[in-house]
């Protein structure tokens, strides 16, 4: 199962309570007060971590609660801290408070935390109140309790290439060919129900993180077929991959999907819809697509945009394609070092 957007509830752990206690030792004629401090609470963080892909751990368990503080004890003996809670979240986890959508933050980088909920001070022992005044306190402070809220977590995979277009255009077979990611191909449409990502070596020692997202349709943004929950993965990519369907076996017609599918990026973000794109048109092993390879190529030419005809089925104009994306990447400083 792949968890995306869960909610969690978290509470700091309580301070622990001060102690009173009195020294009553059968050689010193004047005791006094010597009760301790309790220990503070702890606290909850969150922790990106790259080895995890998914909330799904946090859709089995919704409530942490951070380790309390230990009382205080005699002979000015300090109750211990409680411990931190960490929570591990994938990269890209975006935090934000519930209640008052207050964003808490973004875990973008390895091991980056984010403070969830903070641990009670823990209570003043009755040592603390002694004064030349009051030397014999008997009063001392209660832990506080820690704080608690719900908060939202949301997943924005962290990908360079996005590669969009309508069901069954042939996105998870290009990602299969492009890199050793394996999503699941079928001869239907909603064959992808959860995003994947692969990582693409180019031939000059780059690489690029590539995510198939599931199909989009015409209504997408307002909630309509699978595609729209995961629009919110492609606000991280650095370009766009448009595939078309060339097959007229779908009735579907290529041009319309191009524009269809900018309107649902627009309606979604003006600024998903700025993004750099690249518009691939697949399946060009078709004998009968020809002519609407030609149309989509005039048509791109005439907006100034760049068009690559593949084959992800064959091979076709893979390399191609590859070369052409991580150029794009390069101009902007995105490419990144085979590892």
């Amino acid at each position: 199962m792949f968890v995306d957007e869960i909610d969690i509830f978290v509470k700091g752990g309580d301070g622990g309570a001060g102690c009173v206690s009195f020294r009553r030792e059968k050689y010193v004629p004047r005791g006094g007060p010597d009760g301790g401090d309790g220990g503070d609470g702890g606290s909850v963080w969150l922790e990106a971590d790259p080895a995890l892909t998914t909330l799904l751990d946090y859709h089995y368990k919704h409530h942490y609660h951070a380790e309390r503080g230990r009382h205080g004890e005699g002979n000015n003996r300090s109750g211990a801290s409680g411990d931190d809670l960490v929570l591990r979240v994938p990269l890209g986890t975006v935090v934000t408070d519930r209640g008052s959508r207050e964003a808490l933050g973004d875990l973008t980088r390895p091991a980056e935390r984010v403070l969830a909920a903070r641990g009670s001070r823990g209570g003043r022992g009755n040592a603390r109140f002694a004064s030349s005044t009051n030397q014999a306190p008997r009063r001392a402070d209660l832990g506080r309790p820690g704080p608690e809220r719900w908060i939202h977590l949301e997943l924005k995979l962290l990908a360079d290439v996005g590669v969009i277009g309508f069901p069954n255009a042939g996105k998870s077979t290009l990602v299969s060919r492009l890199s050793a990611a394996k999503p699941r191909i079928g001869d239907y449409p909603f064959t992808t129900l959860t995003p994947t990502l692969g990582i693409v070596r180019g031939e000059d020692d780059t690489s690029f993180v590539i995510a198939d997202l599931p199909g989009l349709i015409p209504g997408a943004a307002e909630g309509k077929g699978l595609g729209h929950q995961f629009l919110r993965h492609t606000e991280r990519t650095r370009l766009l991959i448009h595939l078309l369907d060339t097959d007229p076996n779908t009735g579907r017609d290529a041009l319309e999907d191009l524009g269809a599918i900018d309107a649902e990026l627009a309606a979604y973000s003006a600024e998903l819809a700025a993004r750099p794109q690249i518009v691939v048109v697949n399946k060009a092993d078709l004998p009968d697509a020809v002519g609407t390879i030609e149309r989509v190529r005039r048509h791109c030419e005439a907006e100034g945009r760049p068009c690559h005809v593949i084959s992800a089925a064959t091979g076709q104009g893979l390399r191609e394609l590859v070369r052409a994306v991580t150029a794009r990447l390069r101009e902007a400083g995105w490419a990144r070092a085979a590892s």
